[in-house]
């Protein structure tokens, strides 16, 4: 029988859990802000908010980390896990902010290739938060990395589809400079869901 002296203490596993909700709220919230006739600025300021409530979260685990002696897991791994799903937020508020300053929910419609870069990040965000809890126990977690690589994969094929259609002459120069800002954002958010998974997978290695 395996035996640990780290503490099974729920204050950091919940703080991750709050972090990954506050991702599924953001991937719902930038799938109404692109939907035509949406309350654009409405949406984004509850974004915004999302955003700052995602950075308070942030604030609270590293106080918690400084005020902990001993950690249920390497503190530099809980320091680079908050860190990535903060960073996760962080695009995705972006992305919300430029589409609404740039104006581009004005356009007939947004690019069907950057719907589909919104709809792996609702995915990776539903499996993110279904993951954080799992990590009480580092049970059943190898499907949860698994499947958001394959989704950023999915991601990287929508950016590059959209980069073409971007570049085809649709669309005029100055569209083209503020869509292709937005879909750096999205393609951004599917990198550090991937990098989020990449720790959670090391960390997972780790206390094996």
């Amino acid at each position: 029988m395996k035996f640990s002296l780290r503490p099974t203490e729920g204050a950091f596993y919940d703080f991750f859990s709050r972090a990954a909700e506050n991702l599924v709220r953001g991937t719902e919230l930038l799938t109404e802000l692109s939907l035509s006739g949406a309350d654009v600025q409405s949406i984004s300021e509850r974004l915004i908010e999302v955003e700052h409530d995602s950075d308070q979260i942030t604030h609270d685990l590293y106080n918690k980390i400084n005020s902990t002696f001993v950690t249920p897991f390497d503190r530099e791994d809980i320091y680079r896990l908050g860190s990535g799903l903060d960073d996760v937020m962080d695009h995705l508020e972006a992305v919300g902010s430029l589409l609404y300053l740039y104006g581009l929910t004005r356009l007939p419609s947004l690019p069907r290739e950057m719907h589909e870069l919104v709809d792996v990040l609702g995915q990776q965000a539903r499996l993110t938060a279904a993951a954080m809890p799992r990590l009480r126990v580092m049970k059943n977690l190898k499907e949860y990395w698994v499947e958001c690589n394959r989704l950023e994969n999915e991601g990287d094929r929508a950016y590059r589809m959209l980069l073409v259609r971007l570049f085809s002459g649709e669309y005029d120069a100055l569209t083209v400079l503020k869509m292709k800002e937005v879909a750096d954002e999205l393609e951004a958010a599917c990198d550090a869901f991937e990098h989020v998974a990449n720790t959670v997978e090391t960390i997972a290695v780790k206390e094996s």
